[in-house]
């Protein structure tokens, strides 16, 4: 696993664990840890075996995926699954 630019690795973790969730749109992953989703993609190339990372892009860039906001249902309106625990101020959520 290659080390991003100021962030742990437990960081790096939960920011590859809300990249590969389909229901985890780019800009949560920017609200939590300023992190674009061009940096985003970056890091998954960087951190994923080479045909994991193309499984991923396919599956992001297929009308299926939800990471991007307006491919979302409007009835949509959290960052997170109803069963996973609240996202506080903390870069990290509790798990």
């Amino acid at each position: 696993m290659t080390k991003a630019k100021g962030f742990t690795e437990i960081e790096l973790d939960r920011i590859i664990e809300m990249a590969w969730e389909d229901r985890t749109p780019f800009e949560a992953i920017l609200f939590q840890f300023g992190l674009p989703e061009k940096e985003v993609v970056k890091l998954m190339r960087g951190n994923l075996k080479l045909s994991s990372f193309k499984r991923w892009r396919k599956r992001v860039n297929s009308g299926v995926s939800q990471k991007h906001l307006h491919k979302r249902n409007s009835d949509i309106r959290r960052f997170k699954c109803s069963r996973q625990r609240a996202i506080s101020g903390n870069k990290i959520s509790k798990r």
